[in-house]
């Protein structure tokens, strides 16, 4: 998979407007066992949820977001309420990952994030690739979030990982493991981006205000709905100045 975007990184130099920036290049699936405390059975489920990933910009569109990595076609975006039935867990949120997408004049997509929530003892293993070095971009894109696993306890604590290996962590009633899919990096200067359709990511929660100003020199108003025009056109010309 980083293969695949190692060889479109290498490409672009020559033939910037037929390559992509990177993707988020896993399937990122842990897997998760136990016994489940409504029928006293072993449970393994190995396709415990697909959150798809971002996928990288071009040089005239947008990444495709919550996609399954490029060489996956075959794998399924399993639906909540079937894996709620087979393995004991609640699945807390399944939502686009925000700022996930690398910024560029075309914007990477955007990966997708889920926690599930146990309800019964049990323990998980990973193998998630990509979780260090992030998804890049081209032309002067940004690069995008990668790849991330992490687990809230039942008091709330929360343990992060350096990478995505993990044997048999295991789980107690209400801790949760939240599965966060990286983006796809972006394409060109950031500060080239359509203003509206920065302003339009921010409304639609793909992009954050902080991200709109610093990533790409949109300044926007205390709603998040309105473009301060004059503040935005100083704020990118010192960005391209520098």
């Amino acid at each position: 998979m980083t293969i695949v975007d190692t060889v479109f990184r290498a490409l672009a130099p020559a033939i910037p407007d037929h390559t992509i920036a990177a993707h988020h290049a896993d399937i990122v699936v842990p897997y998760m066992y136990g016994t489940d405390h409504r029928t006293g059975r072993f449970f393994i489920d190995p396709m415990f949820g697909v959150p798809g990933g971002g996928w990288g910009a071009t040089s005239k569109h947008d990444g495709m977001s919550a996609t399954i990595c490029i060489n996956d076609g075959d794998t399924h975006n399993t639906p909540v309420e079937a894996g709620e039935v087979r393995v004991p867990y609640i699945t807390e949120y399944y939502r686009l990952r925000r700022d996930s997408g690398g910024p560029g004049k075309y914007r990477g997509g955007m990966g997708a994030e889920l926690s599930r929530r146990m309800q019964a003892p049990g323990f998980f293993n990973s193998q998630i690739e990509r979780t260090v070095f992030p998804p890049w971009g081209i032309e002067g894109g940004g690069d995008a979030m990668p790849n991330k696993i992490k687990v809230r306890r039942a008091d709330g604590a929360m343990e992060e990982y350096p990478n995505g290996k993990l044997d048999s962590i295991q789980l107690t009633p209400e801790d949760a493991v939240i599965i966060s899919a990286g983006g796809g990096g972006g394409f060109g200067d950031p500060t080239e981006r359509d203003v509206d359709a920065v302003k339009l990511d921010v409304i639609r929660g793909y992009v954050s205000v902080e991200k709109a100003r610093d990533a790409y020199g949109v300044v926007l108003d205390s709603t998040g709905r309105e473009v301060d025009h004059a503040a935005t056109e100083s704020l990118r010309a010192t960005r391209r100045a520098e």
